[in-house]
């Protein structure tokens, strides 16, 4: 575990520079850009990357920017999975980028990020020996709903490969249930790439709903879930 959570740092502090400053310049530097940031600055640490790293933007329907180039006020959000020692890693994080006076996220985006949160703790309390990965779904969500959270998991196991042998937890376009894979039952001392998304309607930007997509990975021991290397509870800040 100890190699594990070094990966896991690693892939957190390469998402922390490349949505920084030092990487984004708003109104320059494009969604690509980052995406390109990232393959080579893992190239540079002599790692792998076990699929194409990718950038998206999110921005208020107000909003007179369009296309890949970042701005401020935008939502931007990441997906990264590096490979060391022949383990994966699968990472999923956010950032916004500051508006002139701003010095932190709009409040309804940090809400939102939080209702992400609380859908990560409501998923791995779930996690049971022996339990399948349908079983875990289908109580995850049962307990999203009934807070009112309009959620969605796909978390899968994570470690030699990057979607493991294992019991998958969700598909995107299986909420209800996945035949086969997600019949497998959970083993203790294994690990997951917790995955998921919430939609939130946000006030500042009209009522339109942000998609916050968090993946963290976690090891399930008898103890329970721990993140590798924890997990994200405030944005990364562009300035």
């Amino acid at each position: 575990m100890e190699v594990y959570h070094h990966l896991v740092h690693i892939a957190h502090e390469i998402i922390a520079e490349a949505f920084s400053a030092q990487v984004i310049t708003p109104g320059v530097t494009t969604a690509t850009d980052v995406v390109w940031w990232m393959r080579e600055k893992i190239k540079e640490l002599k790692l792998d990357t076990w699929f194409q790293p990718s950038v998206s933007i999110q921005r208020a329907p107000s909003s007179s920017y369009q296309g890949l180039v970042i701005h401020q006020g935008d939502l931007l959000h990441c997906d990264i999975g590096i490979t060391y020692l022949r383990l994966n890693s699968d990472t999923q994080e956010h950032a916004y980028v500051l508006r002139p006076g701003e010095i932190d996220a709009p409040e309804g985006l940090k809400k939102a990020l939080a209702v992400g949160n609380r859908l990560q703790d409501i998923l791995i309390a779930e996690f049971q020996a022996g339990r399948t990965g349908n079983e875990v779904l289908r109580l995850a969500l049962q307990k999203a709903k009934a807070e009112g959270i309009e959620a969605s998991i796909y978390s899968h196991p994570l470690g030699f490969h990057g979607h493991a042998a294992g019991p998958t937890i969700g598909l995107w376009d299986h909420q209800e249930g996945v035949p086969g894979p997600g019949d497998y039952p959970l083993y203790l001392d294994t690990c997951y790439s917790i995955e998921l998304n919430v939609q939130v309607p946000m006030p500042e930007w009209g009522g339109k709903k942000v998609r916050i997509a968090l993946e963290q990975d976690a090891v399930f021991t008898g103890e329970g879930v721990t993140f590798l290397d924890g997990r994200q509870t405030s944005f990364h800040l562009i300035r």
